[in-house]
């Protein structure tokens, strides 16, 4: 009887979804550990060989040329997954993955900034739609698969599963259905987790917080910082709008991403080192160690959204994670926290902001750096996604309105 409800209640029996699970945990975690090792690989390559920003331009170009020419709807990234989730047709291309992944590593190669998150909720994305299309599943099955890839992909990248699947289920806010996604998702991305630890993926350990480091009178110093982290992630969002908006009025793809390239190009050497491009890592370490300047989250969030307006490919997320970092280390020259907790509470407020996903933001913070952050961190992630108002980077991405009209 039991068995006969939890497969009424998730639509398949509970070794189909085993199957599921365990197909997309392997592709995908194999996927995460080659592409992690191959980003490492090529920041390490562009950091020793710096003449190969020159050829950013060129690298756009091929860009362009890849989607333009062999894309289809892969062009529209994350938003495809919105789109094929809403709407089910199986209209996710299996190109897609590759890709993706190509045009990723070409951006960071060349001295794009960008992330890696949106190229792995790609590629988890992509093998979930595939199986589903290969099983014959229904709308409300293929949904579930499609939550358990991007948990699959999201976890196998940073090593949080249990932030993997909540930040699966929460950013599609679709009700019931998220509550019947919650098995399969985590059983998809402890398997995903496994076989990242298994092949030992390179994922980057952060600080774990003591619990002497929190003190129940700060929270108002919190609220404050929350408020202000909110308001960042609200101009994430307007800047990558603005410039996308501006870009877009040259109608030629290709010279789109050579004026951008140059523009990037121009600041970079304006700047005189290349501190804001790629993933950032280990400026986001180094601002839990010491208070960063004040121009470092703005000058990040203006590559990154170039970067991504003109046409080139990676995510948001990790970028994210080095504004808030940076934000949060500079502003505790003024804001009476500890760097380590104000700097870990920065890491996920700008993120949940941007992504409307705050539990899956605290989540990630308890087990990135501890389970004594988890109060501080849901209240300053939830004061941020409420503060950047109801847009965030996902164009696609509807809210509980938008699903009732449509």
């Amino acid at each position: 009887m039991r068995n006969s409800k939890f497969a009424s209640l998730i639509g398949l029996p509970w070794y189909s979804w085993l199957k599921i699970g365990i197909s997309i945990a392997v592709f995908t975690g194999i996927t995460s550990v080659v592409f992690l090792n191959a980003l490492n690989y090529v920041g390490d390559l562009r950091e020793q060989r710096q003449f190969l920003l020159l050829g950013l331009p060129v690298a756009g170009l091929l860009i362009v040329f890849l989607y333009q020419r062999y894309g289809g709807v892969a062009s529209k990234g994350n938003n495809l997954l919105f789109e094929e989730y809403y709407n089910p047709k199986g209209n996710i291309p299996l190109l897609m993955a590759p890709l993706v992944i190509v045009a990723t590593l070409l951006t960071h190669l060349f001295g794009g900034s960008a992330g890696r998150e949106g190229t792995a909720v790609q590629y988890g994305g992509t093998y979930a739609d595939f199986i589903a299309k290969k099983m014959g599943l229904n709308k409300t099955q293929t949904r579930i698969t499609l939550i358990c890839g991007i948990a699959a992909g999201f976890t196998s990248l940073f090593g949080t599963p249990l932030a993997g699947v909540v930040f699966s289920v929460e950013l599609f806010r679709l009700g019931k259905l998220r509550y019947k996604a919650i098995i399969p998702a985590l059983l998809t991305a402890y398997l995903s987790h496994g076989v990242c630890l298994l092949l030992q993926a390179p994922h980057t350990h952060y600080p774990f917080l003591d619990f002497q480091l929190f003190q129940i009178q700060d929270i108002h110093w919190v609220i404050l910082f929350a408020i202000l982290a909110g308001v960042v992630a609200r101009f994430f969002t307007y800047t990558g709008d603005m410039l996308s908006h501006l870009f877009k009025r040259i109608d030629n793809p290709y010279w789109r991403v050579v004026i951008g390239s140059l523009v990037i190009l121009a600041i970079i050497a304006y700047i005189g080192n290349t501190k804001y491009i790629g993933l950032g890592i280990p400026t986001i370490l180094e601002s839990f160690e010491q208070p960063q300047s004040g121009i470092d989250f703005l000058a990040k969030i203006v590559l990154t959204c170039l970067t991504l307006s003109v046409g080139f490919k990676g995510g948001e997320v990790t970028p994210l994670f080095f504004i808030g970092a940076t934000f949060a280390s500079f502003l505790s020259i003024y804001i009476p926290l500890p760097l380590l907790v104000i700097t870990g509470l920065g890491f996920v407020s700008v993120f949940s902001g941007s992504t409307k996903t705050p539990f899956a933001c605290a989540i990630m913070a308890a087990e990135l750096f501890g389970i004594y952050i988890l109060p501080f961190a849901l209240l300053s992630t939830l004061i941020a996604a409420f503060v950047s108002g109801q847009k965030g980077i996902y164009s696609s991405q509807k809210n509980r309105k938008m699903i009732k009209q449509g």
